[in-house]
């Protein structure tokens, strides 16, 4: 039987290497500190389940908007959806953890995207995820090509 300590270390080693998968088959796009507001955590004190996909969210936004306003976007009549969101929770954040979220742009092609996700302190990771989405025409209500801009970026 595994003590403790080797038990943490065979876990921190498989998130190091799921971080370094992320980081071989992306583009690191975003990375921003995150505040644990109050409003985050539930009555066990741990930033609730839901919080970290609007994290995920903020993270996708920062890129999102270096190429590309939601202004420029309506002005198009496009806006960008999500298709499928994957999140895997390892420990638990508080409200007294300063975490730090890192997205990764791994595909964008002609009709959808996928990021990688991860949330961590220190070294700590509380979580790591994945988000696939597209864009959608406003106009037409149906599924439409993404921008250029965001198809050449891993080109």
């Amino acid at each position: 039987m595994q003590n403790l300590d080797e038990r943490r270390k065979i876990e921190l080693y498989t998130d190091l290497k799921e971080i370094i998968n992320m980081a071989e088959e992306g583009l690191l796009v975003a990375e921003k500190e995150i505040e644990v507001n109050n409003y985050d955590i539930d009555a066990m004190g741990i930033v609730s389940n839901i919080v970290y996909v609007r994290w995920f969210e903020d993270l996708r936004t920062v890129f999102i908007n270096k190429y590309m306003t939601f202004s420029e976007m309506m002005n198009q009549h496009i806006s960008p959806i999500l298709m499928k969101t994957e999140i895997e929770y390892k420990v638990p954040i508080t409200i007294h953890d300063q975490p730090v979220g890192r997205c990764w742009y791994v595909q964008g092609g002609r009709m959808k995207w996928v990021f990688k996700f991860e949330i961590a302190s220190g070294d700590k990771i509380h979580c790591i995820g994945q988000q696939t989405g597209g864009f959608f025409d406003l106009e037409r209500q149906r599924i439409t090509k993404m921008p250029a801009i965001f198809q050449d970026i891993l080109k």
